[in-house]
């Protein structure tokens, strides 16, 4: 899968992934949809964002999760 929307500059936030060389990290914008912001309270809380960044950066997570095992608490 080709992401045309995220960007990893070493130079901008440590190489983090990053949407479209903003300085918006991919994490934050997953970490907002996961704290229950709908897609308007971030379109209007980052004006340099589009709803496509934000569907790009859920699809980069899921891929990025599917890479690695992420240990988990049993239950």
């Amino acid at each position: 899968m080709k992401f045309t929307r995220i960007t990893i500059e070493p130079e901008k936030m440590g190489g983090v992934p990053c949407i479209r060389g903003l300085r918006i990290p991919v994490a934050t914008v997953v970490g907002m949809v996961a704290n229950g912001m709908t897609e308007k309270e971030i379109l209007d809380n980052y004006s340099d964002l589009e709803r496509e960044d934000i569907r790009e950066a859920l699809l980069y997570a899921a891929e990025a999760v599917k890479e690695r095992q992420i240990p988990l608490v049993a239950a």
